[in-house]
């Protein structure tokens, strides 16, 4: 296992986007847990949800589970309206479905249901500056404001807490990198 720390957190976010550029699953351990069933940003499995088959690699290769099991779009919140037909102007707890915009559906596969719909999480600087900031520089790379997102768990397991936990995970799973803090490491 290899680890740098990062003074300068634009620059791991620049780093961890080349990552997903490279269609590298990364593990995302930041600030205080959710409580919930939702990962909301702290505690997250993330793709690139450009690439299609990411839904069905994470499901068979990380996260042990069923197929047919969707994975939400976490997002920055200003572009809602570009993406999703959602009278709502934000889902910053991920409890809405939207149908995603016709001419935005092959953009984003990983992340839609087979009906065209999706349980959005929006993001705002405010709320969660640190995966703001992953997705602001996602976005400037890619021109998408959008990546795939999951709880950072196994099948059958509760979303990891500790950072014990997130390394055991991710010692355990094809998770290619693990970003903790400041901290990026791989195996």
């Amino acid at each position: 296992m290899n680890y740098t720390c990062y003074e300068d957190f634009n620059k791991l976010c620049q780093l961890i986007v080349e990552d997903l550029l490279e269609n590298k699953i990364i593990g995302w351990f930041q600030g205080k847990s959710e409580f919930g069933p939702r990962a909301l940003g702290n505690r997250s499995i993330l793709a690139n949800p450009i690439i299609k088959n990411n839904k069905d690699y994470i499901n068979e290769r990380v996260k042990h589970r069923e197929g047919w099991r969707p994975y939400a779009p976490i997002m920055l919140e200003e572009y809602i309206h570009d993406w999703f037909d959602i009278p709502k102007n934000s889902s910053p707890y991920m409890l809405f479905n939207a149908q995603i915009l016709p001419e935005k559906e092959s953009r984003v596969p990983a992340v839609i249901h087979v009906d065209g719909s999706a349980r959005i999480q929006t993001v705002t600087e405010e709320l969660n500056k640190p995966i703001f900031q992953l997705l602001t520089e996602w976005n400037t790379k890619t021109n998408v404001p959008i990546l795939l997102n999951t709880s950072f768990n196994v099948d059958g397991e509760p979303i990891i807490e500790s950072p014990e936990n997130a390394l055991k995970t991710f010692m355990g799973t094809n998770i290619d990198t693990l970003v903790m803090g400041n901290y990026i490491i791989t195996k």
